[in-house]
């Protein structure tokens, strides 16, 4: 009994090794399709070691012209509010939109528990090597937790913000358990090499649909940002480290808002089921001295798509008052948001 009992075990370990391997050769297949399908939109910057993928649009005519950062949230690139805002904001400001470390076309190159913190040195350094030494910061979900850390990093330097479904401060609860395994060392790598791809790939139409309810995700949407991109093994696991230890840097962090005190605005959909507005937005118009908070009704976790041209109109506001800015397409957009 004890030989076919172990025949079977040896069988059983045969077959997983290869299914391991074919998924293994699948994903690494899938990769180099998912980097020659999706090229870097704008420039590749060296800054502290690593690759930073910035795309910059407006402003080239006037080199005085207001300047805006966009920093995207977690499971994205750059391209997201690129998407959201393009044609919205005039030719006037300079747009830089820049694909967060370990996402899109940009290394992570930092501790694989990095904190917004970190992450938001790295922009100030992109941003300093662009020559932009003054701007507005428009960060969304986990972009709206580093957008704060730049203006505490460098506060003479970010002159306002717009946090749009912002994700910025610790909650009750964990994160799914498939990001908690992809940023385990050693384990967390095989999962992402072997399983976390062909999974992905296969339930990213039902996360969409989810991340934008009750808004509908826009035409397309995955193949005009370029999704896949984080699909990839070194995407997913940096997505991943970024979102494990979240919790516990936003517990640090949180404490030290009250000394943010640049004009911000806060939007968020009183729908958001991905983020409580509750904890985040509400808890950002608390701490912040200069915040102004707008609650959009019957929006979701994605306003920027659903509400952009209000949502630009604020940007404008804050980003260059004295110019009397408007958006690209005229006047703007009348508040359909409850402002407090």
């Amino acid at each position: 009994m004890f030989p076919v009992l172990i025949v079977i075990l040896v069988l059983a370990l045969v077959l997983a090794l290869v299914l391991a391997l074919f998924l293994a050769g699948y994903t690494e297949l899938r990769r180099r399709q998912i980097q020659r399908r999706n090229p870097p939109a704008g420039i590749l910057l060296q800054v502290d070691g690593a690759q930073v993928h910035v795309i910059e649009d407006g402003g080239q005519a006037d080199p005085g012209a207001p300047v805006v950062l966009f920093v995207h949230g977690a499971s994205g690139n750059g391209q997201d509010l690129r998407l959201a805002f393009s044609g919205l904001l005039p030719e006037a400001v300079r747009c830089v939109y820049i694909d967060r470390p370990g996402l899109g076309h940009s290394d992570r190159r930092l501790p694989a528990d990095a904190a917004p913190r970190d992450q938001a040195r790295r922009l100030l350094a992109t941003m300093t090597a662009l020559g932009h030494e003054v701007f507005t910061v428009v960060g969304h979900s986990f972009g709206a937790a580093v957008a704060a850390a730049m203006a505490l990093e460098a506060p003479a330097r970010v002159q306002a913000l717009v946090f749009l479904a912002p994700a910025t401060h610790p909650w009750n609860g964990k994160v799914a358990w498939y990001y908690r395994l992809s940023a385990l060392p050693v384990i967390g790598w095989l999962f992402c090499r072997v399983i976390a791809l062909p999974v992905a790939e296969r339930v990213a139409p039902l996360s969409m649909r989810h991340v934008f309810a009750p808004d509908p995700v826009p035409p397309a949407y995955d193949a005009r940002i370029g999704l896949e991109l984080l699909f990839r093994p070194e995407s997913f696991r940096s997505n991943a480290c970024d979102l494990a230890a979240f919790n516990r840097h936003l517990a640090d962090q949180a404490r030290l808002y009250p000394r943010i005190g640049q004009p911000a605005v806060i939007v968020t959909g009183d729908q958001d089921g991905v983020v409580w507005p509750s904890i985040h937005s509400r808890g950002l118009k608390r701490d912040l001295p200069a915040a102004r908070l707008i609650e959009l009704p019957g929006a979701g976790h994605m306003p920027q798509h659903a509400h952009a041209a209000e949502i630009a109109a604020h940007i404008l506001t804050l980003a260059d008052g004295t110019r009397a800015l408007q958006p690209a397409g005229g006047e703007p957009a009348p508040g359909a948001g409850r402002p407090s």
